[in-house]
């Protein structure tokens, strides 16, 4: 599996960074040619699922995910969700903290990213290139 870390720093409050990066309908704004469907009830909370189903024309995929973990931010306490993807072609996990920052909100993102049809000896640019996908869509997202 590709692992992959970053950390992103924002002017917003923790509250509204959280409130931007787990409206999970939003991602698919950020994220070209996908287009993310929640398929439970409001609000967002532990058993949330969503896809998030890229595609150009008939040829796609979906990335099914479940929040197995979801703690807001409190104060000066992070806020943590765990997000278990359950698809049949994208497997792993991934989690994001968010917390106060020197100006406002540090964002960390931390995931383990497996595509069933690519050989593990492919996981090393894998990560290359999710990395920085997944670092310009926090940017999208919580840009002031």
């Amino acid at each position: 599996m590709a692992l992959f870390r970053f950390t992103r720093e924002t002017a917003l409050p923790p509250a509204e960074a959280w409130r931007r990066l787990t409206t999970w309908e939003r991602h698919g704004e950020a994220v070209p040619l996908t287009r993310v469907t929640v398929r439970t009830p409001p609000p967002t909370r532990v058993g949330t699922v969503f896809v998030a189903r890229t595609a150009l024309g008939p040829i796609g995929f979906d990335d099914t995910m479940e929040v197995v973990d979801w703690r807001p931010p409190e104060g000066a306490t992070p806020g943590r969700c765990r997000l278990e993807k359950r698809g049949g072609a994208v497997m792993g996990w991934a989690e994001i903290e968010v917390g106060p920052g020197p100006a406002g909100s540090r964002i960390v993102w931390h995931e383990e990213l497996r595509l069933r049809l690519l050989p593990p000896l492919f996981d090393g640019a894998l990560s290359t290139v999710a990395r920085p996908v997944f670092a310009r869509v926090v940017t999208r997202l919580t840009k002031a």
